[in-house]
C-alpha cells in the first residue's frame, strides 16, 4: 500500500521512537546450525521468525538477506514474505537487502517486485547496485518515489576487490564511488529531514576518501559485530554525516539465540551503545 510519507521521514521517526539500528535477520547455515536447527525451509522457518518475533517490536530496522531465502526455493520466498509481512506488522521498518542492479525491463520488473503497490514482497526500502551505471537503476527510484518507499545504494563497500572499482577516477578526475555519491545527494537535493535515497557505506572501510557530507539521506552501515566494526569505527567513517547513519548488525546479536529473551536482550545492548556514541557526536 502506498505511504502517505516518505521513507526518509518514517526512518528518521522510527530511529528518534527506538534508537539507531537495523538488525540483519540473516538465517546462514552457521547460524542455524548454532541454534540447532537442520539447514532446511524448516529450519529457516523457525530461525527467521523467532528474530522478528524477538526483535521486529523493538528495533528501528529489520534487513533479510533475500539470498539465504532464495536458496531454499519457493518455501523460502514464502517465509521471507512472512517475515516482512509480520515485521510491518510489529511495527518495524523493512530493508530487503537484494543488491539488484541490471538494465531495462528487467531493473523494471525488479522494481515491480520489490517496490510496487501491494507486491508481495514489497519492503520499505531495498538495496541496489549502481555499478551497470546510476541511469540504470531509474526504475527502481521512480517506483520508490511512487509509493513512498526507498532505495539503498551501494557506495563505498567492505569487500577486497571494491576499490578498485569504487576508487577508481573517472574522465572529470572524480572517484567513481564519488559520483555515486554526488547523484544521490541530487536526488535528495531540499528534502526535509532526510531524503529517501540511501547510500550503503561499510562500517569497516576506515577512513574513506569519499566524501559523504552532502547526501541528505540515510546512509546504511553494515560489519558491526563479527565483521569487526565498532561503533565507535562509525565517527571515523562518517564524521559530520553520523546523524545520518543507519548502522547494521547480524551475526552478533544473531548468535544470542535461540532463547528470545537472550536475542532481544543482545539488540537492545547494541541499540544502547549506538545512542550513547551517537549522543556524544550530536553534544560534540
Amino acid at each position: 500500500m502506498t505511504t502517505d510519507r516518505p521513507f526518509g521521514a518514517r526512518l528518521v521517526d522510527a530511529m528518534a521512537a527506538r534508537g539507531p539500528l537495523c538488525v540483519g535477520i540473516d538465517p546462514h547455515p552457521g547460524l542455524l546450525a548454532a541454534w540447532g536447527l537442520p539447514d532446511t525451509a524448516a529450519g529457516l522457518e523457525t530461525f527467521a521468525l523467532r528474530t522478528v518475533e524477538a526483535l521486529a517490536g523493538e528495533v528501528a530496522v529489520v534487513k533479510p538477506q533475500s539470498a539465504f531465502y532464495e536458496a531454499h526455493g519457493s518455501v523460502g520466498i514464502a517465509v521471507l514474505e512472512r517475515v516482512i509481512l509480520e515485521s510491518k506488522a510489529a511495527g518495524a521498518l523493512v530493508l530487503l537487502d537484494v543488491k539488484r542492479g541490471d538494465i531495462g525491463s528487467t531493473m523494471d520488473a525488479y522494481a515491480r517486485a520489490y517496490l510496487a503497490e501491494d507486491a508481495p514482497l514489497a519492503s520499505d526500502a531495498i538495496t541496489v547496485s549502481p555499478y551497470l551505471g546510476f541511469g540504470s537503476l531509474r526504475p527502481a527510484l521512480e517506483m520508490a518515489a511512487a509509493t513512498g518507499r526507498g532505495v539503498f545504494v551501494l557506495g563505498v563497500t567492505s569487500n577486497p576487490e571494491a576499490p578498485q572499482v569504487q576508487y577508481a577516477s573517472g574522465a572529470d578526475g572524480r572517484l567513481v564511488a564519488q559520483t555515486v555519491v554526488d547523484q544521490v545527494a541530487a536526488l535528495n537535493a531540499g528534502e526535509t529531514p532526510l531524503g529517501s535515497v540511501g547510500l550503503v557505506v561499510g562500517a569497516t572501510v576506515g577512513d574513506t576518501p569519499v566524501d559523504l557530507s552532502m547526501a541528505n539521506g540515510p546512509l546504511l552501515a553494515p560489519g558491526l559485530g563479527a565483521q569487526g566494526g565498532t561503533a565507535h569505527d562509525l565517527r571515523t567513517v562518517f564524521g559530520a554525516a553520523l546523524r545520518a547513519v543507519l548502522p547494521s548488525s547480524s551475526r552478533e546479536i544473531l548468535s544470542a539465540g535461540p532463547d528470545l529473551g537472550l536475542l532481544r536482550a543482545a539488540a537492545l545492548r547494541q541499540r544502547d551503545e549506538l545512542a550513547a556514541v551517537f549522543d556524544v557526536a550530536a553534544h560534540a
